[in-house]
């Protein structure tokens, strides 16, 4: 924070240079172009990292706001609406006055902001609709004023940097400028981070307990406004939009607490900005933009596949690992189903393998990996010389537990939801997998301690209570 106080100390309307790259500014092979970037020696280096670092750190927080109102395209709407207003900035005086270009800018974004809220309000249209509607309408027409203004007298370079942007073409007033503009973003939102969250996830209930939805709504786009024309400079019109969604979607998929995600977005946005200024600096004649752009879209990917809770890593390993218990338990079920049917003790009784085979009704190749993985976990003894299970102990109360839980949700089905004996058991397949201890007491009590299911079967008791035998 007291760095970002000091950077704020510069503020000013950003000056516009001639577009160049970071590595353009040394020379030599890629070593000793990483050695002179952490040096921090060219204050080219120093400003296009803080800049980019600073940008990251502001985008980040805007975007948490924008990733939880399933705003995304409000950014890419602001990007482009702002373009007109640059154009319209430059004709005011026919010179790049640093003054105009910003409120031109700022002004542009607001009145897109406004045009899409009438838009929504005034007709049948959806919100993704109306900003497409804005988005293109008001970047075509500042392309169109900047091919006018190339044809008009004046000092024009550097206009077009705002299309791709140009990190290393800042200058310490454009610091200044993103320098404050997220001191005053952190602000803001630090301050009214309660009225924003409940703003965000229900206006309706934040209107009804003194909220002003509405103005937090305008607020928030006035902040991005700001935040879009500072971002210009550095990344342009075509990637500033992907600074302020991706690294507050990496944030979403690694938490569900809206203040660590504001702080995770926020420290990916700077480790973004960082990266693709070190990137740019290693490779000579490419853009700072695309590298910050392309250093979030790795680390969403990273979150994407390995995020703990959301990842599609872990969340495939979950399902496989769940898949193999469902398999277990209903390998344990059908060998009660086999013992009861036999009229045999449940912690003596044997099965043999065709019998399993048959009741799993799946090959006999299958059946000896499902009885394996049975041993493995403890669920059974290894098949003795005919071949023939026997559950452990362990495996034997998970056996009843399987087939309670099953048999006492059709029950429940049949009479609290009054559902047909004949249609209960494919739900009951599914929940008995997952129904609790807990829920299992709140059945049996619910039901009055029942000892059939709708079908006449007896409903197996818990070990304790049957001594093992499972009647």
């Amino acid at each position: 924070m007291a760095g970002l106080l000091l950077l704020g100390m510069l503020m000013a309307f950003p000056t516009l240079a001639q577009a160049a790259r970071i590595g353009e500014v040394s020379e030599g092979n890629v070593l000793d172009r990483a050695i002179r970037f952490f040096s921090f020696r060219d204050p080219t280096v120093r400003i296009a990292v803080a800049g980019c670092v600073l940008l990251g750190l502001c985008c980040g927080l805007l975007g948490t706001f924008i990733v939880v109102r399933q705003f995304a395209l409000v950014g890419d709407m602001l990007a482009h609406a702002v373009l007109p207003g640059i154009a319209l900035g430059y004709l005011w005086t026919l010179s790049k006055q640093p003054l105009h270009l910003f409120l031109g800018a700022v002004g542009a974004g607001i009145i897109g902001a406004i045009v899409v809220s009438l838009i929504r309000q005034t007709t049948r249209l959806k919100r993704d609709t109306a900003l497409g509607i804005v988005l293109g309408g008001f970047y075509g027409f500042g392309i169109l004023l900047i091919t006018l203004i190339q044809k008009l007298p004046g000092d024009k370079s550097g206009l077009k940097s705002f299309l791709f942007g140009s990190a290393a073409a800042l200058s310490e007033t454009d610091l200044g400028l993103i320098a404050v503009v997220s001191l005053v973003s952190l602000l803001i939102l630090g301050l009214l981070f309660p009225q924003f969250r409940i703003a965000s996830f229900d206006p309706t209930f934040a209107t009804s307990v003194g909220i002003p939805s509405q103005a937090m709504h305008y607020l928030l786009m006035l902040l991005l406004a700001w935040a879009v024309v500072s971002a210009l400079q550095a990344v342009g019109v075509v990637l500033v939009s992907a600074l302020l969604v991706i690294p507050a979607a990496t944030a979403y998929l690694l938490t569900d607490r809206l203040h660590r995600m504001a702080g995770l977005s926020m420290l990916f946005g700077m480790i973004a900005g960082a990266a693709g200024a070190f990137l740019s600096a290693l490779q000579t004649g490419l853009p700072t933009g695309p590298f910050v752009v392309l250093s979030a879209s790795a680390l969403f990917v990273g979150a994407f596949l390995f995020a703990p809770n959301h990842g599609v890593v872990p969340r495939w390993s979950r399902q496989r690992h769940q898949s193999r218990k469902i398999r277990r338990e209903n390998t344990l079920k059908a060998i009660f189903h086999l013992l009861e049917n036999e009229g045999s003790d449940v912690a003596e009784g044997k099965v043999s393998h065709q019998a399993l085979v048959d009741q799993r009704r799946r090959s006999p190749l299958l059946v000896d990996g499902e009885i394996a993985a049975l041993v493995r976990h403890g669920l059974a003894e290894s098949p003795d010389e005919q071949g023939r299970v026997t559950l452990t102990e362990a495996g034997r109360a998970r056996a009843m537990e399987i087939v309670r839980n099953h048999r006492l949700w059709e029950l429940f089905l049949t009479n609290a939801a009054n559902i047909a004996p004949d249609h209960v058991h494919d739900d009951a397949e599914k929940i008995e997998h997952i129904l609790g201890e807990d829920i299992v007491r709140e059945l049996e009590r619910s039901l009055d301690q029942p000892t059939e299911d709708p079908h006449g079967r007896v409903i197996p008791l818990a070990m304790e209570e049957s001594g093992g035998s499972g009647i």
